[in-house]
């Protein structure tokens, strides 16, 4: 992996087999996973409906890892307990979606969960340069949020270095996550860019053996 970094894999269980969801979960953790991303979606902020906090507890109980929550849903801020309650540790919103960010990523935190911003294709990173020190993660989405299966936007690679940038000159220590169409085929340039997380879901579930497509991942090789 460039420069022998680390990169947490966050297999995403919206293209998991959800008649098996336990034993996915369990094959993805004995495989190497680092955690375990979920998908929530509303029809509303996204054209997309998908779970909700019963399923999110679900999860908790099916694996050790820690959840990593994406909330594509109109006004998150109704709901931040709810998933706290259901056992989510990291909790990503879209700015778009709560109108006072700020105040949501304190809230987050006060619950004892990490904070997580989620940027659309179409957002800039100056969407977050000001609330850097209420995250723990930044989400770059390589796809318009809704489906999974999308093909990869590489013209979202410059923001990534943008952010990436951004963050090396601040004091925090906040994570790039990125979302959307990865693979063992571009893992190499999002590291390059400067990304610390992959959310991998078709690129995982479905493609067995799991620990040998988790190490392309990390390694940035092509299968």
């Amino acid at each position: 992996m460039v420069d022998n970094k680390q990169i947490v894999i966050s297999p995403s269980i919206l293209s998991a087999d959800f008649t098996r969801l336990g034993e996915e979960l369990q094959a993805v953790q004995a495989a190497g996973a680092d955690w375990i991303h979920v998908d929530v979606m509303d029809g509303h902020f996204v054209p997309n409906i998908t779970i909700g906090p019963m399923i999110v507890e679900a999860v908790k109980r099916a694996c050790d890892l820690p959840l990593d929550v994406h909330l594509m849903i109109s006004d998150p801020d109704r709901y931040l307990e709810a998933f706290h309650a259901a056992g989510a540790d990291i909790l990503t919103v879209h700015p778009e979606a709560t109108y006072h960010l700020h105040r949501t990523l304190t809230r987050i935190r006060e619950l004892g969960m990490k904070s997580g911003a989620a940027l659309n294709p179409s957002t800039g990173p100056e969407a977050v340069e000001h609330v850097m020190a209420e995250l723990d993660v930044v989400m770059v989405m390589m796809v318009n949020p809704g489906f999974g299966g999308q093909s990869f936007i590489p013209t979202m690679l410059p923001k990534i270095r943008r952010l990436r940038d951004m963050i090396d000159r601040s004091t925090y220590k906040v994570l790039i996550e990125v979302d959307g169409g990865v693979s063992p085929a571009n893992a190499r340039d999002l590291v390059e860019h400067g990304a610390d997380v992959f959310v991998a879901g078709s690129a995982v579930f479905g493609h067995p053996p799991y620990d040998k497509v988790i190490a392309e991942l990390r390694d940035g090789k092509q299968r």
